[in-house]
């Protein structure tokens, strides 16, 4: 610690971080005064610069605290993503979907292709940029989300959750499609579907054009109607192209 400081004030500060929950400050605010008297700051220069390490921290930690809570299978970013595959108008419409400008607006994000195209590796990247930008986000598969609801309704709670998971600003249904529901299944996703209608963004992966999501939910009416609403307010993408897990097994043709 600074000698500039003498043992009382320098306890003073400590305490007074302590009581008001910024550590860093505590563990800064020394450092930074020598700085500040080695290069001539100014006492507001001094302040901001050690509020400027506070917030940087606490913001560092939501953006940790949001990602893990929102279970996430693996971590994948947009600098990750290889555009190759991806049309010019995809490419833009992605990027401004990176700005994360949607979620205010309540917009959903539907990803469209066959396996392997990247949907999820972008469905994941979003929702870190939206954990990075400070909107609680809550990832899961189709299965499990139906998992989810399931539980609930068969312990009598299935609106309960539905209001519980309006405090996320953000979930992620991923592989719509792989699986088929049965009836109950396919209710309880239409639920999910609708009570985020308008309230929340929602981005849904499916390896199914919208023609052939009547075979994955059961009942052309049911996925009609979960269309309708998740389509209403959404920016839908189309990816094409040959398997990530494939391209770098191809051996060129001799």
């Amino acid at each position: 610690m600074s000698t500039t400081f003498t043992r009382d004030l320098a306890g003073e500060v400590t305490f007074l971080a302590r009581e008001l929950k910024t550590p860093v400050i505590a563990e800064t605010f020394a450092t930074l005064g020598d700085q500040a008297r080695d290069a001539g700051w100014s006492h507001e220069e001094y302040l901001v610069a050690v509020l400027r390490r506070q917030v940087a921290s606490r913001t560092a930690n939501g953006t940790r605290l949001r990602i893990a809570a929102a279970h996430f299978p693996t971590i994948k970013t947009m600098e990750d993503f290889t555009f190759d595959h991806v049309p010019a108008a995809s490419r833009d419409l992605i990027a401004h979907l990176a700005t994360t400008t949607f979620i205010a607006k309540r917009d959903n994000v539907v990803l469209l292709g066959p396996p392997g195209t990247g949907k999820a590796h972008l469905a994941i990247a979003l929702g870190m940029k939206a954990a990075e930008a400070s909107h609680p986000v809550l990832f899961d598969s189709a299965t499990g989300w139906i998992n989810r609801l399931a539980a609930a309704h068969a312990a009598g709670c299935l609106e309960r959750e539905l209001r519980r998971l309006k405090r996320y600003r953000m979930l992620i249904i991923d592989e719509v499609g792989y699986l088929p529901f049965d009836t109950t299944a396919s209710a309880l996703f239409f639920q999910l579907i609708a009570s985020r209608y308008e309230t929340g963004s929602v981005i849904v992966t499916s390896n199914l054009p919208f023609s052939r999501w009547g075979e994955t939910l059961g009942d052309v009416i049911v996925a009609a109607a979960t269309i309708d609403r998740l389509i209403h307010h959404a920016h839908v993408i189309g990816l094409d192209g040959d398997s990530y897990r494939t391209r770098g097994h191809r051996r060129p043709n001799k």
